[in-house]
């Protein structure tokens, strides 16, 4: 079976005509010590929430470097994106993923170098056993070499994923500013080090799952990029991996999330942390999130920076340029590897 026809026939029994399965197809179950052991998961009762409208810039600055060395990622509220623009996004993702199939099937593709496409899982053509997701993935700046890509069904889909594309441009900007002051930098440093940045966002839709238990939506993995910028629904589903154990992050309304990438790290020299995380399913209620991915130019040419480099803190990671890096790691399946492992100074060890 080719991927386009494992999505249908995916699409056709969970979504379509409306009988889900009633137990996990073979190729999405895992071997039993990849299994998600939901009852081990706690929630993450100290999860940094860092409020942007403080007055007090200094504050802020060191809540992003606790947070960023300790945790790896944090929630930001009180950050300037209208409620409008949130709700518009969440609801337009909600359409895309109610068309009828022929529809959507229009926009499948599962060859990781196209700027826009429908696709499941993570990378099907690699990987052995299957996660519970779909996904839309679209590039989003500059807005105008992508917009006439996208859906024109929903009708008002280019219109607010463009406005939402700002929006949340203009926070990543400001958010790689307090970064780059909490790393004792001038505020434009990390933006400038990134070269001619990307940005992609992938719409995530994590149907009701007979045996969650027993699957992913996404199995544990950093992201490959510098920044990503994350909303959730209310559904619960986001756990990330803090001190060997997994945590269950819970939604805040209309707040964002905030995952330091590898990018990050590698910039950083390992002090600020590129966070393993997963989404896991339930039985229950579909689930939605919004990510939106900083990214370096293929050809920046990334690794520490050199005025973090001392006697006593000498480089961990190898130069590399981001084209590189990506090539790595869509060659892999999501298979646990950080993938800055292969990046990494011979001599070093460990982080």
């Amino acid at each position: 079976m080719n991927e386009k026809d494992l999505y249908r026939e995916m699409s056709e029994k969970r979504f379509s005509n409306g009988v889900p399965f009633t137990s996990l197809p073979e190729n999405y179950v895992r071997p039993l010590s990849e299994r998600p052991n939901l009852h081990e998961v706690t929630p993450c009762d100290a999860v940094p929430v860092i409020n942007l409208n403080n007055p007090n810039k200094t504050q802020i600055v060191k809540q992003i470097q606790s947070a960023c060395e300790s945790y790896g990622f944090f929630q930001v509220v009180e950050h300037g994106i209208p409620e409008e623009s949130i709700k518009a996004m969440q609801q337009i993702g909600k359409d895309f993923f109610n068309l009828p199939l022929q529809e959507k099937l229009q926009h499948y593709s599962d060859d990781p170098a196209k700027k826009f496409r429908l696709s499941t899982s993570f990378n099907v053509k690699k990987e052995k056993i299957h996660n519970w997701r779909d996904y839309l993935r679209l590039h989003c700046y500059p807005l105008e070499d992508y917009v006439h890509e996208w859906p024109s069904n929903p009708p008002s889909f280019k219109e607010v994923v463009s406005q939402y594309s700002r929006d949340v441009r203009e926070l990543g900007v400001r958010i790689m500013e307090l970064m780059s002051q909490s790393l004792g930098l001038e505020g434009e440093y990390i933006e400038q080090a990134l070269g001619k940045q990307g940005q992609h966002m992938a719409i995530n839709y994590y149907p009701p799952c007979p045996e969650p238990e027993l699957t992913y939506g996404l199995p544990g993995h950093t992201d490959p990029n510098a920044l990503t910028i994350l909303l959730q629904d209310q559904v619960r589903g986001l756990q990330v991996l803090k001190d060997g154990k997994w945590v269950a992050v819970d939604p805040i309304p209309n707040a964002f999330i905030v995952n330091i990438g590898d990018q990050l790290q590698a910039l950083s020299n390992g002090r600020y942390k590129s966070v393993m995380h997963r989404a896991v399913v339930n039985s229950e209620k579909e689930r939605f999130s919004f990510a939106v991915f900083i990214c370096p130019s293929t050809d920046a040419e990334l690794g520490p920076i050199p005025l973090l480099i001392k006697d006593n803190n000498p480089a961990i990671y190898r130069r590399f340029t981001y084209g590189e890096y990506y090539e790595q790691f869509w060659s892999g399946n999501l298979d646990g590897v950080h993938c800055l492992e292969f990046f990494r100074v011979p001599s070093s060890s460990g982080d």
